[in-house]
């Protein structure tokens, strides 16, 4: 390693040559790789919802659904703007009661269901149906154009167009989200690191492997809009380490073989790389942990984020270095006293009132694990978008107008027949919360005749193989009274086709709940067996991992059991995450002062003596490190209107700081008390005879 760092050291310049040739095939990665912006896409293909969206697409050439709902304008004009948003491209088909019946003919001939439907005081509903996905590119580009025909009339609700405004604004944030985070994190090691210029060249290096990791998402074939908002801040903030424990090794290395730069850069290189290379195990596994989810939302974010790292220790030990050393007169210009005072004292005063900390944490544990079990979640993706979003609004006068808060789409045989049909709709309005079921035979009533209904409406709704009906809620998606509802409509729907499908947002929505309570029990298990392991390998130790663990799970606890007792709601992937996340990202930080326990006990140090030498070194490297990670999401977390983004964002920030200060205060007190077991449990604790 050794022989490699002055390698690296020594060809600088064609280093940085060809890390910059490389920005430019990662640039066209990166600009080029899809991003999907419906979470719900991200459900297993073989559960039922998913299946009928396939269904939906292969049978009827429909695969997003709206309703489209507009204001103040005249049967005739309604027609005009009905046959422009047919023209528009990726739009399947468009439905208003002329499809059915000509608006010629009286209404008073009509049935009442066909009128109410989709007409209100002021309002008249249609529904529109797309050739591509919910989030396929096409739809949200037919939304926008739907959008722009009728102006301020029109209201296009649904999950298309949810997914739309979550695009839009994703892409209006996320540049923001990356300048936040380097601003923030710069002024943080500008302080406290001992160079006002150095902070530049981390995040040179630092971004550089963020745009490796971006680029190389293109051999993924998409990345979701979580992943893309994240992953920069995400890498920044657990990258950091790697760059201040290479800068440390250097000015050490400096003071080993004054005169000889690149001599000491070989050997700070050699000590990042043993070091490095072992702590960043546990971040990687902590990210791989959520490839063990059904819903592969965790996969793409979790192979992702384990490349990203990867990407921020090459760069560390390769691209960094040569900076540093060429512009060393530079950063030599503008180097400074350290602004952290000592923290001696602090030390002294945690090691001599040890006992003082394990009783707060004691009494800390159980309110922290009650909050950890009781805080609130949601599901539906319109809570993350500001109330005045486009969607929002129409969504919001959907209720109003039409007492439609999620519209449920129904397959069943194409064979069955007409009276089965219209006696199984009957069941169902009969549910709670329905405001209507329609299918082909409700809508035509026996006022028209079959004659007359055109061939185009037939196609809209029946296949060879299926169906279509549509079932409107009172009830909003991912509430309890929805999921209730969908339960019993399942019961009508198989005792009349045991092969009918109810699919659509909530359906999906209802089925995400399940799988996410499986996959938390999965990852969670998945995440601390993993770390667990790497623990015990790295510092061979049986007691350790377990010390350690639970130290940092007590900081989750804790960063988790706060929205319970301030009545926040967290996004519903926000406890995977966050679990995952914060314990791989900050357990660092543990490894990193049992580390040093275990060096000066096995020098001959007495327990308090080893506590307190290792506590008084690590705690600024601790500190800094998680300063950085706080300041690359708390920015974040505070300017994004995504409620999603936000959410995970300030968690991610509180979980660092919680983290820090478990790992200063309580990890100590923890080797003070557990000191003979964990001399006994683990090697090379005791002293080597000589």
């Amino acid at each position: 390693m050794v022989k490699f760092g002055k390698w690296i050291a020594k060809h600088r310049i064609l280093i940085i040559i060809i890390g910059i040739i490389l920005l430019i095939p990662s640039a066209i990665g990166f600009i080029t790789t899809r991003v999907n912006y419906d979470i719900l896409s991200y459900l297993p293909k073989d559960i039922e919802t998913m299946k009928g969206q396939d269904i939906l697409m292969e049978d009827f050439g429909k695969g997003g659904f709206s309703m489209v709902m507009i204001e103040g304008m005249s049967d005739k004009d309604v027609v005009e703007t009905k046959k422009k948003i047919e023209a528009v491209d990726h739009v399947a088909d468009v439905v208003w009661y002329d499809t059915i019946a000509d608006i010629s003919i009286p209404k008073e001939i009509l049935p009442d269901n066909l009128y109410d439907f989709f007409n209100s005081e002021n309002s008249t509903l249609m529904a529109v149906f797309f050739d591509d996905a919910s989030s396929g590119d096409g739809t949200m580009e037919a939304v926008e154009e739907i959008r722009k025909i009728a102006g301020n009339q029109c209201f296009v609700s649904g999950m298309s167009a949810v997914v739309t405004d979550i695009k839009n604004l994703s892409n209006e944030e996320s540049v923001m989200y990356v300048v936040i985070a380097v601003l923030l994190v710069s002024i943080v090691l500008a302080i406290t690191m001992d160079s006002f210029l150095i902070p530049v060249f981390f995040m040179l290096s630092i971004g550089m492997a963020i745009i490796y990791n971006l680029g190389t998402n293109f051999f993924l074939g998409e990345i979701s809009f979580i992943t893309k908002s994240l992953s920069a801040v995400l890498q920044l903030g657990v990258t950091m380490d790697f760059s201040i424990f290479l800068w440390h090794s250097y000015q050490e290395n400096q003071k080993r073989f004054p005169g000889d730069k690149e001599r000491a850069m070989g050997h700070a290189i050699s000590n990042t790389i043993s070091s490095v290379v072992g702590s960043s195990l546990t971040t990687v596994a902590g990210f791989l942990a959520m490839c063990f989810m059904s819903f592969t939302l965790g996969l793409d974010l979790g192979i992702v984020m384990a490349k990203g790292v990867v990407f921020g220790v090459i760069s560390c030990v390769t691209i960094l270095p040569s900076f540093i050393l060429t512009f060393d007169k530079a950063i030599e210009k503008t180097r400074h006293r350290d602004i952290i005072p000592s923290l001696d004292k602090i030390a002294t005063l945690i090691v001599k009132r040890w006992w003082v900390f394990l009783i707060i944490f004691a009494v800390a544990l159980a309110p922290a694990i009650y909050g950890y079990t009781h805080y609130n979640v949601y599901y539906n993706f319109d809570t993350m978008l500001p109330e005045d979003t486009d969607s929002i609004v129409a969504n919001t006068k959907l209720s109003e107008e039409f007492n439609m808060n999620s519209t449920h789409m129904l397959l069943v045989d194409s064979d069955m027949k007409s009276k089965d049909v219209n006696k199984m709709l009957s069941e169902m309005k009969n549910i709670d919360g329905i405001s209507f079921a329609l299918g082909m035979d409700t809508l035509v009533g026996s006022a028209i005749p079959q004659d007359v209904i055109p061939d185009s409406i037939k196609s809209m709704l029946k296949s060879d193989d299926w169906q279509l009906m549509l079932i409107g809620s009172e009830y909003k998606t991912a509430s309890d009274e929805v999921n209730n509802q969908i339960q019993e409509l399942n019961n009508i729907v198989k005792k009349y086709d045991k092969d009918g499908m109810l699919i659509g947002e909530a359906p999906a929505t209802k089925d995400l709940i399940k799988i996410m309570d499986h996959d938390f029990n999965v990852v969670s298990a998945a995440s601390i067996g993993v770390i667990f392991i790497l623990i015990a390998l790295v510092l061979k130790s049986i007691s350790l991992p377990v010390i350690l663990v639970a130290v940092i799970e007590f900081a989750i606890f804790v960063n988790m059991g706060i929205p319970a007792y301030t009545g926040t709601v967290l996004p519903f992937i926000a406890s995977i995450v966050i679990g995952t996340i914060q314990l791989g990202a900050t357990v660092d930080y543990a490894i990193l002062m049992t580390t040093r326990y275990k060096k000066e006990r096995s020098r001959g140090k007495d327990k308090k003596e080893a506590v307190y030498i290792a506590l008084s070194t690590s705690m600024k490297s601790i500190i800094v490190s998680a300063l950085g990670f706080f300041a690359a999401t708390i920015g974040v977390g505070l300017y994004s209107k995504m409620d999603m983004i936000s959410s995970l964002c300030i968690l991610m920030s509180r979980g660092a700081i919680i983290s820090m200060f478990t790992v200063i205060l309580v990890l100590p007190s923890m080797f003070m008390l557990f000191d003979k077991l964990i001399c006994k449990t683990s090697m090379g604790f005791k002293p080597k005879k000589s």
